[in-house]
């Protein structure tokens, strides 16, 4: 595999993570517990949508195909895309989205901090640009963990349930793609595995403020960064993708 190849997978891959979150957030609009959370959810949306846009661009570029950013969001099925398992994962209930937002963050957090030393100016220049965004997520989200994880026993309950429904999807953070060795020597990618100790830091600190301990090493489920997805992905992809392939040459 060349290395424009491990270039492109990668971009892909960092861009399908925001584009699947993106489209899981957006379902929350109009349906929030709150009107405050409605827009901050769709806020957290569109930072995503932008952070996946300037990802899939580039990986189009650098693929060379004429493949745009829409083509790539919209005319690839289930197998070909790059995206984590947990991020395709549903909703479910509130205390759900607010554990699977604050896994992602806390670890998009370090992923983007490293980036932004990249070799690479363009995925330096993007990372710099999605901290920004992605350190508001962090806090956003973290501090939704403290009010549900220390509010009611109802709203601890559902939080601690959440917790232990996503914890298997959390391994994969920090698993690198076999086209990965290349980019992680030239300083153009980041070695996922050496970010788990500090997500693990920022996810402690979390859970000790609530008094809940990590749970414990366990079976994860990977597959998701090689196209072996969850079938929620399809159900996600079916109808985010129906108008640009039912119209595939509409003009907006």
């Amino acid at each position: 595999m060349s290395k424009k190849d491990a270039l492109f997978n990668y971009c892909l891959r960092l861009g399908d993570n925001s584009l699947i979150l993106s489209q899981r957030l957006s379902e929350w609009c109009g349906h929030a517990p709150i009107l405050e959370e409605d827009l901050a959810l769709t806020n957290i949306a569109l930072d995503l949508i932008g952070q996946a846009r300037e990802f899939l661009t580039y990986a189009g570029d650098i693929e060379g195909k004429g493949r745009t950013e829409d083509t790539l969001a919209y005319h690839r099925d289930a197998k070909d895309f790059r995206n984590l398992l947990l991020v395709e994962q549903p909703n479910g209930n509130f205390a759900h989205t607010t554990v699977r937002q604050f896994f992602f963050s806390a670890y998009a957090f370090h992923l983007y901090s490293a980036l932004k030393a990249s070799k690479d100016e363009n995925i330096g220049a993007f990372a710099a640009k999605s901290l920004k965004e992605v350190t508001y997520h962090l806090r956003h989200s973290s501090e939704w963990m403290l009010r549900l994880g220390d509010g009611t026993e109802e709203s601890r309950k559902h939080i601690l349930t959440a917790i232990d429904d996503l914890w298997m999807y959390t391994g994969e953070l920090f698993e690198n793609s076999e086209l990965d060795e290349a980019l992680i020597n030239e300083g153009i990618a980041v070695d996922a595995s050496v970010l788990h100790e500090l997500w693990n830091e920022t996810v402690q600190g979390i859970f000790h403020r609530i008094n809940l301990p990590l749970p414990q090493e366990g079976y994860m489920l990977k597959g998701g960064i090689k196209g072996v997805h969850t079938e929620h992905l399809g159900h996600l992809l079916a109808e985010m993708q129906f108008l640009p392939r039912a119209y595939p040459d509409a003009k907006w």
